[in-house]
């Protein structure tokens, strides 16, 4: 496939022009490692000019403004707003569950992950769009709008069907990438072992954490009914069931623990939880839903 097919196909062209509007929201300070587009809340020694301050000993002399003391006859230093640049990570679950519905939860979260790298590479953001585990090794740091097609070429290159562990596939993740910045995990949650050690995880690097917990309308109101067959699709587990409003109820009940077990276990750790469906329009979702949640802007 094409770099030009693969963009059609993740972002239309139309959503590309919005996206270059807007702006990732990081609620932390990062101290990057060249200067950016992005506003920092630190005071440094760029061309904006931001404040006064008191002169203190110590402080270059060059950054006296002169003016003002053959005026007040006091010393005050010029401050000016400091640009710098962020690292955005994001971190796509390429499990074999993320292989199910139509379209898949793997090309929603694809599309989600091109759309968030996008923003970053049109603010001069460091971006790496990566699926976790090994076919996240070979997974580029970009910088620049002219890093999308590699972005784009990349994602196109994920398969799913990739079962390591949410906690096994951050730990890897964590060794192989140094420094803090802004890490959306985009996944489906359903693992076995847990997702809450690999949040932990994150949140220990001192990332600013964003969940986008992809789900399909199938999973969230099933269209099964009678006698089934089960089969977990990345164990092979098995169980029989009969399906009748009876078994419906309980597992909307239980959907609906789940759904809330996660938010309020994010909730308690600062981490942005950021429910979508995958019938859920990817423009929609970006202009406006993650406008509304304060993501973006």
């Amino acid at each position: 496939m094409s770099s030009t097919t693969a963009s059609t196909t993740l972002l239309s062209p139309a959503l590309l022009a919005k996206l270059e509007r807007l702006e990732l929201v990081s609620r932390k300070v990062f101290r990057g490692r060249m200067k950016g587009e992005r506003r920092s809340k630190r005071k440094g020694q760029s061309v904006e000019f931001a404040d006064f301050r008191n002169y203190v000993a110590g402080d270059d002399l060059r950054l006296i403004d002169w003016n003002l003391y053959a005026r007040l006859d006091q010393l005050f230093l010029k401050l000016f707003q400091e640009e710098e640049d962020l690292h955005v990570f994001a971190l796509i679950d390429c499990s074999e569950s993320m292989n199910f519905g139509s379209p898949s939860k793997l090309h929603v979260a694809k599309q989600m992950a091109a759309a968030l790298g996008y923003i970053g590479l049109c603010r001069a953001d460091r971006v790496s769009v990566q699926a976790l585990g090994e076919q996240g090794r070979r997974a580029p740091v970009l910088r620049g709008r002219s890093g999308l097609w590699k972005m784009l070429q990349y994602l196109d290159s994920v398969d799913g069907g990739d079962n390591i562990s949410l906690h096994d596939g951050v730990k890897d993740f964590s060794l192989r990438n140094s420094g803090t910045g802004v890490a959306v995990l985009i996944s489906d949650l359903m693992d076995k072992s847990g997702y809450e050690s690999a949040l932990r995880m994150l949140v220990g690097r001192r990332m600013d954490v964003f969940v986008m917990h992809i789900l399909s309308p199938e999973e969230i109101d099933p269209p099964l009914r009678g006698d089934r067959k089960l089969i977990d699709s990345e164990d092979g587990d098995e169980t029989e069931i009969t399906i009748n409003a009876y078994v419906l109820e309980r597992y909307q009940k239980t959907l609906q623990s789940f759904l809330s077990s996660v938010k309020m276990f994010c909730s308690r750790r600062s981490i942005s939880y950021l429910p979508v469906r995958t019938d859920q329009n990817v423009d929609d979702v970006m202009t406006r839903y993650l406008r509304e949640r304060g993501v973006v802007r």
